[in-house]
Protein backbone atom coordinates (compact mmCIF):
# COMPACT_ATOMS: atom_id res chain seq x y z
CA UNK A 1 0.00 0.00 0.00
CA UNK A 2 1.38 3.39 -0.94
CA UNK A 3 1.67 6.32 1.46
CA UNK A 4 -1.19 8.10 -0.31
CA UNK A 5 -3.46 5.09 0.20
CA UNK A 6 -2.59 4.92 3.90
CA UNK A 7 -3.19 8.65 4.23
CA UNK A 8 -5.79 9.50 1.52
CA UNK A 9 -6.52 12.96 0.17
CA UNK A 10 -9.52 14.87 1.55
CA UNK A 11 -11.46 17.76 0.01
CA UNK A 12 -12.27 20.71 2.26
CA UNK A 13 -15.06 23.10 1.24
CA UNK A 14 -14.95 26.37 3.20
CA UNK A 15 -17.61 29.09 2.96
CA UNK A 16 -16.47 32.31 4.62
CA UNK A 17 -17.43 35.96 4.89
CA UNK A 18 -16.13 37.89 1.86
CA UNK A 19 -12.61 39.14 2.45
CA UNK A 20 -11.70 36.45 4.98
CA UNK A 21 -10.37 34.02 2.37
CA UNK A 22 -6.80 35.34 2.23
CA UNK A 23 -6.16 35.18 5.97
CA UNK A 24 -7.94 31.81 6.14
CA UNK A 25 -5.65 30.32 3.49
CA UNK A 26 -2.63 31.77 5.32
CA UNK A 27 -3.85 30.01 8.48
CA UNK A 28 -4.25 26.77 6.52
CA UNK A 29 -0.72 27.07 5.12
CA UNK A 30 0.74 27.35 8.63
CA UNK A 31 -0.90 23.96 9.21
CA UNK A 32 0.67 22.42 6.11
CA UNK A 33 -2.38 22.74 3.84
CA UNK A 34 -1.14 24.42 0.66
CA UNK A 35 -3.43 23.47 -2.26
CA UNK A 36 -6.38 25.90 -2.56
CA UNK A 37 -8.79 27.20 -5.19
CA UNK A 38 -10.98 30.23 -4.49
CA UNK A 39 -14.22 31.55 -5.98
CA UNK A 40 -17.06 33.83 -4.91
CA UNK A 41 -20.57 33.13 -3.71
CA UNK A 42 -23.57 34.82 -2.14
CA UNK A 43 -25.49 34.04 1.03
CA UNK A 44 -29.24 33.53 0.87
CA UNK A 45 -30.15 35.75 3.82
CA UNK A 46 -31.40 39.27 2.91
CA UNK A 47 -28.74 41.96 3.41
CA UNK A 48 -30.93 43.84 5.89
CA UNK A 49 -31.14 40.71 8.06
CA UNK A 50 -27.34 40.38 7.95
CA UNK A 51 -27.05 43.98 9.19
CA UNK A 52 -29.51 43.35 12.04
CA UNK A 53 -27.59 40.25 13.12
CA UNK A 54 -24.25 42.05 12.85
CA UNK A 55 -22.89 39.48 10.40
CA UNK A 56 -21.51 41.95 7.87
CA UNK A 57 -21.54 41.28 4.14
CA UNK A 58 -23.79 38.67 2.57
CA UNK A 59 -21.06 37.96 -0.01
CA UNK A 60 -18.93 34.86 0.50
CA UNK A 61 -15.43 33.59 -0.20
CA UNK A 62 -15.59 29.92 -1.21
CA UNK A 63 -12.39 27.92 -0.95
CA UNK A 64 -11.68 24.35 -2.04
CA UNK A 65 -8.62 22.78 -0.42
CA UNK A 66 -7.02 19.34 -0.74
CA UNK A 67 -4.82 17.80 1.94
CA UNK A 68 -3.96 14.39 3.43
CA UNK A 69 -6.46 12.96 5.92
CA UNK A 70 -4.02 13.04 8.85
CA UNK A 71 -3.32 16.73 8.29
CA UNK A 72 -7.04 17.49 8.26
CA UNK A 73 -7.50 15.47 11.46
CA UNK A 74 -4.88 17.61 13.20
CA UNK A 75 -6.53 20.79 11.89
CA UNK A 76 -9.93 19.60 13.11
CA UNK A 77 -8.63 19.20 16.66
CA UNK A 78 -7.12 22.68 16.46
CA UNK A 79 -10.39 24.15 15.20
CA UNK A 80 -12.25 22.69 18.16
CA UNK A 81 -9.69 24.03 20.64
CA UNK A 82 -8.84 27.49 19.28
CA UNK A 83 -11.22 28.70 16.55
CA UNK A 84 -14.58 28.35 18.27
CA UNK A 85 -15.17 32.11 18.07
CA UNK A 86 -16.00 31.93 14.33
CA UNK A 87 -13.03 34.11 13.43
CA UNK A 88 -13.76 33.73 9.70
CA UNK A 89 -17.55 33.78 10.09
CA UNK A 90 -18.08 30.65 8.09
CA UNK A 91 -18.18 26.89 7.81
CA UNK A 92 -15.63 24.23 6.89
CA UNK A 93 -16.88 20.91 5.50
CA UNK A 94 -14.85 17.74 4.97
CA UNK A 95 -15.75 15.63 1.93
CA UNK A 96 -14.24 12.32 0.87
CA UNK A 97 -12.53 12.03 -2.51
CA UNK A 98 -13.07 8.81 -4.45
CA UNK A 99 -10.00 9.46 -6.62
CA UNK A 100 -7.21 11.95 -7.31
CA UNK A 101 -4.46 11.80 -9.94
CA UNK A 102 -1.35 10.21 -8.45
CA UNK A 103 1.13 12.98 -9.27
CA UNK A 104 -1.06 15.61 -7.61
CA UNK A 105 -1.42 13.44 -4.50
CA UNK A 106 2.33 12.89 -4.32
CA UNK A 107 3.02 16.62 -4.72
CA UNK A 108 0.58 17.50 -1.94
CA UNK A 109 1.95 14.77 0.34
CA UNK A 110 5.55 15.89 -0.15
CA UNK A 111 4.73 19.47 0.89
CA UNK A 112 3.01 18.22 4.03
CA UNK A 113 4.64 17.25 7.30
CA UNK A 114 2.81 14.14 8.47
CA UNK A 115 1.53 14.86 12.00
CA UNK A 116 1.42 12.37 14.78
CA UNK A 117 -2.04 11.46 16.02
CA UNK A 118 -3.41 14.14 18.29
CA UNK A 119 -5.32 13.37 21.45
CA UNK A 120 -9.02 13.61 20.73
CA UNK A 121 -8.60 12.95 17.01
CA UNK A 122 -10.39 9.60 16.94
CA UNK A 123 -13.49 10.74 18.78
CA UNK A 124 -13.92 13.54 16.25
CA UNK A 125 -14.44 11.14 13.37
CA UNK A 126 -18.02 11.30 12.07
CA UNK A 127 -18.87 13.81 14.79
CA UNK A 128 -21.43 15.35 12.45
CA UNK A 129 -23.88 13.52 10.24
CA UNK A 130 -24.63 16.04 7.52
CA UNK A 131 -25.34 16.20 3.81
CA UNK A 132 -24.27 18.93 1.39
CA UNK A 133 -27.30 19.50 -0.83
CA UNK A 134 -26.58 21.01 -4.25
CA UNK A 135 -29.47 22.49 -6.23
CA UNK A 136 -28.91 23.82 -9.76
CA UNK A 137 -31.71 26.13 -10.93
CA UNK A 138 -32.41 28.79 -13.54
CA UNK A 139 -31.07 32.18 -12.55
CA UNK A 140 -33.64 34.22 -10.64
CA UNK A 141 -35.33 31.25 -8.96
CA UNK A 142 -33.17 31.00 -5.85
CA UNK A 143 -35.44 33.03 -3.56
CA UNK A 144 -38.41 30.75 -4.20
CA UNK A 145 -36.27 27.62 -3.86
CA UNK A 146 -34.77 28.79 -0.56
CA UNK A 147 -38.24 29.67 0.75
CA UNK A 148 -39.29 26.07 0.07
CA UNK A 149 -36.06 24.67 1.54
CA UNK A 150 -36.45 26.70 4.73
CA UNK A 151 -40.01 25.47 5.07
CA UNK A 152 -38.58 21.92 5.10
CA UNK A 153 -35.96 22.74 7.73
CA UNK A 154 -32.99 24.33 5.94
CA UNK A 155 -31.22 27.06 7.94
CA UNK A 156 -29.66 28.85 4.97
CA UNK A 157 -27.52 28.40 1.90
CA UNK A 158 -24.84 29.80 -0.38
CA UNK A 159 -25.24 30.58 -4.08
CA UNK A 160 -22.66 30.18 -6.85
CA UNK A 161 -23.32 31.63 -10.30
CA UNK A 162 -22.82 29.16 -13.14
CA UNK A 163 -23.58 28.50 -16.80
CA UNK A 164 -25.18 25.43 -18.36
CA UNK A 165 -22.56 23.97 -20.67
CA UNK A 166 -24.90 21.76 -22.73
CA UNK A 167 -28.67 21.69 -22.36
CA UNK A 168 -29.25 19.36 -25.28
CA UNK A 169 -30.03 16.39 -23.06
CA UNK A 170 -32.87 18.26 -21.36
CA UNK A 171 -34.36 19.25 -24.70
CA UNK A 172 -34.20 15.61 -25.80
CA UNK A 173 -36.50 14.73 -22.89
CA UNK A 174 -38.93 17.55 -23.70
CA UNK A 175 -37.79 19.90 -20.94
CA UNK A 176 -38.13 23.45 -22.23
CA UNK A 177 -37.11 26.97 -21.14
CA UNK A 178 -33.82 25.82 -19.62
CA UNK A 179 -31.67 28.93 -19.13
CA UNK A 180 -27.94 28.98 -19.82
CA UNK A 181 -27.48 31.25 -16.80
CA UNK A 182 -27.79 29.02 -13.75
CA UNK A 183 -27.28 29.29 -10.01
CA UNK A 184 -26.14 26.52 -7.71
CA UNK A 185 -27.47 26.61 -4.16
CA UNK A 186 -25.39 24.81 -1.52
CA UNK A 187 -27.20 23.84 1.68
CA UNK A 188 -25.56 22.07 4.63
CA UNK A 189 -28.24 20.06 6.43
CA UNK A 190 -28.43 17.29 8.98
CA UNK A 191 -28.97 13.92 7.35
CA UNK A 192 -32.18 13.53 9.35
CA UNK A 193 -33.83 16.37 7.40
CA UNK A 194 -31.85 16.39 4.13
CA UNK A 195 -34.29 14.06 2.38
CA UNK A 196 -37.25 16.23 3.44
CA UNK A 197 -35.55 19.32 2.03
CA UNK A 198 -34.71 17.61 -1.25
CA UNK A 199 -38.21 16.16 -1.63
CA UNK A 200 -39.85 19.52 -0.94
CA UNK A 201 -37.61 21.36 -3.41
CA UNK A 202 -38.07 18.68 -6.05
CA UNK A 203 -41.86 18.80 -5.69
CA UNK A 204 -42.06 22.57 -6.17
CA UNK A 205 -38.96 23.34 -8.25
CA UNK A 206 -37.94 20.08 -9.95
CA UNK A 207 -36.59 19.63 -13.42
CA UNK A 208 -39.99 20.09 -15.14
CA UNK A 209 -40.82 23.26 -13.19
CA UNK A 210 -40.00 26.86 -14.09
CA UNK A 211 -36.80 26.57 -12.08
CA UNK A 212 -35.67 23.38 -13.91
CA UNK A 213 -34.10 22.25 -10.65
CA UNK A 214 -31.51 19.48 -10.56
CA UNK A 215 -30.92 18.25 -7.00
CA UNK A 216 -28.32 15.96 -5.49
CA UNK A 217 -26.41 15.56 -2.22
CA UNK A 218 -22.97 14.59 -0.94
CA UNK A 219 -22.18 13.07 2.48
CA UNK A 220 -20.18 15.40 4.75
CA UNK A 221 -17.69 13.67 7.02
CA UNK A 222 -17.40 16.58 9.44
CA UNK A 223 -18.42 20.23 9.63
CA UNK A 224 -16.98 23.02 11.78
CA UNK A 225 -17.55 26.69 12.39
CA UNK A 226 -14.46 28.70 11.52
Amino acid sequence: MSATEENPMVLILSILERGKGKSYMEMMRTRDIHFHSQTMGFGTAPSEMMDILGLGSNDKDIILSIAPQQTINALAVNLRESLGSSRYRGLMMELKLSAVNRLAAEMISRTTTQPTQTKGEEEMRNEYNHQLILISVNQGCTDEVMHTARGAGAMGGTIIRSRLADGGMMSHFGIQDVMEEREIIMILAASTIATNIMDAVNKEHGIRSEANGIIFALPVERAFKV
